[in-house]
């Protein structure tokens, strides 16, 4: 088996992919020689392109069913087939669940798990067709306690599960996997973080030493798209650095584990 990714001729649908994961997932399918769609509720400054080749952006608001309906099939018409569909849209601001209205709760639960729930059930017929692949980006938030963002991690968990029960449901013609995202980095994640010292400090929290990168992300979505992955349906592949240190390591006798990791990269970084 060749160890060389090719989509030549592959139809990949990503869904929020503007920025941050999802234009990473954009470009690791373009570089891999795949004709790339993407949408969104706002367009880019620039579009993704690789090697003459430039990804299609589509206005649509994954969180209303007709228009992700509507938009992959325009997909299929377009190109003739769809082979990959990655649900990646997804975010949540942070606030106290207490505080939360209903309509919060159900507008974070749309964004996150209902949008994605919905795009599966249409592009059902052409990735059955194609023998295709569904990628659902999810979270370290679906498996650890998320305060602050409670909801956002309860959705991400839902769309794990949701990762699982389909992929049994649609095998052995469709594979359905999730990659977990842990911390990501970007160009405001200072600001986000408040200050280069706190983006360094909560990066320092990560075995690896670093938060991913989107191409990181994009290069397994790729990989697990790809006949590489021909038996894998039903996992969640966590793309997180190692999770996060065990806090309780600070206060025991294994310190010395947690202070060498802080001596080897003190400012939160590694190499790759």
């Amino acid at each position: 088996m060749s160890l060389v990714l090719d989509f030549t001729d592959k139809v990949v649908a990503v869904t929020g992919g503007a920025r941050g994961v999802g234009r990473g997932v954009v470009e690791a399918f373009l570089e891999a020689g795949a004709t790339v769609e993407f949408c969104g509720r706002t367009e880019p400054e620039t579009l993704p392109e690789h090697s003459g080749r430039t990804a299609r952006f589509s206005p649509v608001d994954v969180r209303k069913a007709e228009q992700s309906e509507a938009w992959l099939g325009e997909v299929v018409a377009r190109n003739g087939r769809l082979d990959v569909l990655v649900n990646n849209v997804g975010g949540s601001p942070f606030g106290r669940f207490e505080t939360g209205s209903p309509r919060y709760f159900q507008a974070l639960t749309e964004i996150n798990f209902l949008s994605a729930a919905a795009a599966m059930r249409a592009a059902f017929e052409p990735l059955r067709e194609s023998r295709g692949s569904v990628i659902n980006i999810t979270s370290i938030s679906a498996r650890r306690p998320s305060p602050g963002t409670a909801i956002y991690g309860a959705a991400k968990a839902a769309l794990e599960s949701l990762t699982r029960s389909v992929a049994v449901e649609w095998a052995p013609e469709i594979r359905v996997n999730a990659v977990s995202s842990g911390l990501v980095s970007s160009e405001s994640g200072a600001d986000h973080y408040g200050s280069e010292a706190q983006y360094a400090a909560v990066a320092g929290t990560i075995p690896r030493g670093r938060m991913a990168a989107p191409a990181e992300l994009g290069a397994v979505c790729v990989m697990l798209a790809s006949p590489l992955s021909a038996h894998v349906t039903g996992a969640v592949i966590p793309v997180d650095g190692g999770g996060e240190w065990p806090a309780f390591l600070s206060h025991t006798p294994h310190a010395d584990i947690v202070q060498q990791a802080d001596r080897a990269h003190p400012s939160g970084g590694t190499p790759s």
